[in-house]
């Protein structure tokens, strides 16, 4: 009950907004404008806070709104005084209901006490499940939770037996492969011989380990833990199955979530009945919101391509469908004499459309931007339906805030700004905005012809697309050359064609195989337009003020107003595409250490040269590090690499190579790998050998591991890592890939010029490696260990950390620093994205 009553709180935000902005709106126009401006202001503040305050300040925070807004209710004129009060209003009410929907959250974060524990957990199986090439991976709702380990010798772990508090909702993974150990979520490889099927509604009991989310956090990269955090997860884990564990075990069926099971059971169906694996993959994401049943190389397609929003189900498609179902609900509507005296065809249309609408979108999984699609359309409709007449501006803003209100934390989400963007836009340079709604009734005026309206399709497509190019450059870090075209037929095939065929096909299964054929043709037109050379185009992620001016220049640029007027919009999208990432003046340089998980990954650049110190892990089939975090990165940054140096052949090194070496064709490959390795086929590697040397813009570059005689000598991967310095003389910095106490102890007999700055700890801070005569020879004053989180090695071991404080030396590693920066101007520096970039939903390491 007590946990009932938490989640009853999360909605009473909800209620406090929609009592504040009715009356705003209605009450006293302009500052009803200005206040709900001032709630979205206020939401988008209170996201940038690093860490939650009390719960009772929100509280105070949105009293004093509503004492506020009182007051501008009084005013006699609403003057400039007035406005303020009503945004300040606006803006503490915006802040305080985010903040205190957030403090609700909060309580459920896993405690760092049961991390890693065995726990066994009840509860049901709340989504339908996702398989995958090593496991399944399906969302928990808990019932109940206790603890199978005995206490710790710190007497921190509850005792074995005892209940203990989880988050009411955690995501599982079910492995195929056994394990020994803990390992970060994207290397842990299973427990148990194979993994019994769970469905969607079924309650389970589980022996589990349990983990707070922690992704990887990297500058213009995406954050896993919000992810998790907007869909009300705070807790992943794993399904032990061992020979010493508790077999998990069915504990029968329920009638709950029936929705996620005949999703379940469709997706299935649609497999079953198409041969065509990536075929059948989008029949099932077109008809389930299934995006996992995509391929990874149809994905990869499809963004080339900019259609990559048609093949899931989008707020498009849901706003299709009520658009086709508010013309079926209309026409049947207007049968009956009765019905249309009862209530007008129009109003019953309206209301018909998003109420089907609203079921679509239940039955496609009920996602995040169905939800605001809903959110939009229902805001929409009330208002047409009330008979409110409002500027374009001022519908267009109330509907951002009501989205806002239910998903604060959409307003960090890519595809919040580019569908609300994208519908200011066509408002702005719309017929509406400048010849009223008679001149929206003449463009839909079927008189008009089949070819006016393609027309004007193909316009508001183009005005989209050059408004949005900065914003998708920011995003994204590429645009698409070919997206016009692409969309202009896959828009039609997909939403007339492939979709209603997906659906129909529920009812009668055949049409899955004409859907599939459609996928195909679609499929290989797409991959020829991917195939071209200019197909995309990837450019510097700009700063925020260059991309809302370049949107702003896009839009002057497509309103109808005068040639010299509009020709005003060039100037304001210069900045967004010219944009360049500040590099070091020559003789200087600087160190990127990328946060991939458990391996290395270490970007150098200087003034005009760039060099990749490893590529970091493969996740196996849903990707890699190279695709994953390194190629947006370096197209974010505009980075083209000169050198690209695997420091040896293990997985968390290379795993990511191919990705890189695909995307970055002229860069040059250094490595220890044997010729018949699988990478020496993408790119001739040249070997590794100590005394090798290169100098960039005033920086020297030198190999001093392994020696030639090294390679003769039959030694195992790490023996052969290459060991890379880079200073100028007056900073440097050591790379040592996974380097053991043998190799380091050769290094110092050598003489090597082994002292540096900036130390990248041998292998992962393991116990094998940074022995006392490196760090003596070394003198670091930071050592960066690059490991994963609650990785499987224990790495860092603590016997290693302690060796390096011991001689003072300053030890970050990325799970607690995430992207690592450090610059050879400021030595004794290094600053962390965890820190930067820090907000209340992301993970704080005890």
């Amino acid at each position: 009950m007590a946990r009932q009553r938490e989640r009853a709180g999360e909605g009473l935000p909800h209620v406090v907004w929609i009592r504040f902005v009715t009356p705003a709106l209605d009450a006293r126009g302009h500052s009803g404008f200005v206040a709900v401006a001032g709630s979205v202001l206020g939401a988008a503040l209170q996201l940038q806070q690093p860490a939650l305050w009390p719960q009772g300040i929100y509280i105070v925070l949105t009293v004093a709104a509503f004492v506020a807004w009182a007051a501008v209710r009084k005013a006699r004129r609403v003057g400039w005084a007035a406005l303020a009060v009503a945004l300040l209003a606006g803006t503490m009410l915006g802040a305080g209901l985010a903040g205190w929907r957030a403090s609700v959250y909060a309580r459920d974060v896993l405690s760092s006490d049961i991390e890693g524990l065995d726990l066994q957990l009840e509860g049901v199986v709340a989504q339908m499940p996702q398989p995958g090439e090593r496991g399944t991976r399906f969302r928990f709702d808990v019932e109940s939770a206790r603890t199978l380990a005995p206490q710790d010798s710190e007497g921190k772990a509850p005792r074995a037996g005892s209940a203990v508090r989880v988050p009411p909702r955690v995501v599982l993974t079910w492995y195929r492969t056994s394990l020994e150990n803990d390992s970060d979520a994207d290397r842990l490889t299973a427990v148990g011989a194979s993994a019994s099927p769970v469905h969607a509604g079924e309650r389970w009991r589980f022996t589990v380990r349990l983990r707070a989310p922690h992704g990887t956090l990297n500058p213009h990269g995406s954050d896993f833990e919000l992810n998790l955090w907007e869909q009300g997860v705070q807790a992943t884990g794993y399904v032990r199955s061992g020979a010493h564990d508790v077999r998990p075990e069915r504990l029968g069926a329920s009638w709950r979530h029936p929705v996620e099971r005949a999703r379940e059971i469709l997706r299935d169906k649609v497999f079953e009945r198409v041969a065509d694996r990536p075929s059948a993959g989008v029949v099932a994401a077109l008809l389930t919101g299934d995006q996992n049943a995509i391929e990874r190389d149809d994905w990869s397609v499809f963004r080339a391509t900019g259609v990559a929003h048609l093949m899931s189900i989008s707020g498009l498609h849901i706003t299709m469908f009520a658009w086709l179902a508010a013309a079926a609900v209309g026409a049947a509507w207007r049968r009956s004499g009765r019905l249309m005296l009862a209530w007008p065809a129009q109003h019953a249309a309206l209301a018909g459309g998003v109420l089907l609408a609203t079921l679509y979108a239940v039955f496609s999984g009920w996602g995040l931007p169905s939800q605001r699609t809903v959110w939009m359309l229902a805001t929409v409709a009330l208002l047409r339906l009330s008979g409110a007449r409002w500027p374009w501006p001022w519908v267009w803003l109330c509907t951002c805030a009501v989205v806002v209100a239910f998903d604060p934390w959409a307003l960090m989400q890519a595809g919040f700004w580019l569908s609300f963007v994208a519908v200011g836009v066509l408002f702005a340079a719309g017929r509406a905005a400048h010849e009223g709604t008679e001149g929206v009734d003449a463009a839909n005026d079927p008189r008009r012809g089949l070819a006016a309206r393609w027309a004007r399709l193909w316009r508001e497509q183009w005005v989209v697309t050059l408004a949005l190019t900065p914003l998708v450059l920011m995003l994204f870090h590429q645009v698409s050359l070919i997206g016009l075209v692409a969309n202009a037929i896959a828009i039609p095939v997909v939403t007339l064609v492939i979709t209603p065929l997906a659906m129909l096909g529920a009812v009668l299964a055949p049409l899955w195989q004409l859907a599939a054929w459609a996928v195909e043709a679609l499929a290989t037109l797409l991959r020829w337009l991917a195939a071209l050379p200019f197909a995309s185009l990837s450019m510097a992620a700009p700063a925020a003020w260059a991309t809302v001016a370049g949107v702003g220049g896009g839009v002057l640029l497509a309103m109808r107003l005068p040639m010299a007027v509009r020709l005003l919009g060039v100037p304001l999208l210069l900045p967004a595409l010219l944009w360049h990432v500040p590099r070091p003046v020559p003789g200087e340089f600087e160190l990127l250490g990328v946060d991939i998980g458990q391996g290395n990954a270490v970007l150098v650049r200087t003034a005009t040269h760039s060099l990749l110190y490893d590529a970091g892990p493969a996740y196996g089939a849903q990707g890699d590090a190279g695709e994953r975090v390194l190629v947006p990165l370096m197209q974010a940054m505009a980075e083209t690499l000169n050198t690209v140096v695997l420091s040896h052949r293990d997985s968390d090194h290379t795993g990511g190579a191919a990705s890189v070496l695909e995307a970055q064709p002229a860069a040059r490959l250094r490595s220890s790998i044997e010729p018949g390795h699988p990478l020496q086929a993408l790119r001739r590697s040249e070997r590794c050998v100590a005394g090798q040397r290169w100098r960039w813009d005033g920086v020297d570059f030198e190999l001093l591991h392994p020696l030639d005689a090294d390679y003769a000598a039959q030694r195992k991967p790490n023996d052969l890592s290459c060991v890379l310095r880079v200073g100028n003389g007056r900073a440097a910095v050591l790379l040592t890939g996974d380097i053991e106490s043998a190799q380091e102890a050769a290094l110092v007999a050598r003489g090597e010029p082994l002292q540096a700055d900036v130390l990248l700890v041998p292998h992962h801070g393991s116990k094998t490696s940074s022995s006392a005569a490196l760090l003596d020879a070394v003198r670091p004053r930071i050592a960066l260990v690059q490991a994963g989180y609650r990785n499987r090695f224990g790495h860092p071991a603590s016997e290693v950390v302690a060796r390096y404080r011991e001689r003072g030396v300053v030890v970050v590693d990325s799970a607690r620093c995430g992207a690592a920066r450090w610059t050879s101007e400021h030595p004794g520096e290094l600053r962390c994205q965890r820190e930067e970039a820090r907000r209340y939903w992301h993970h704080r390491l005890p």
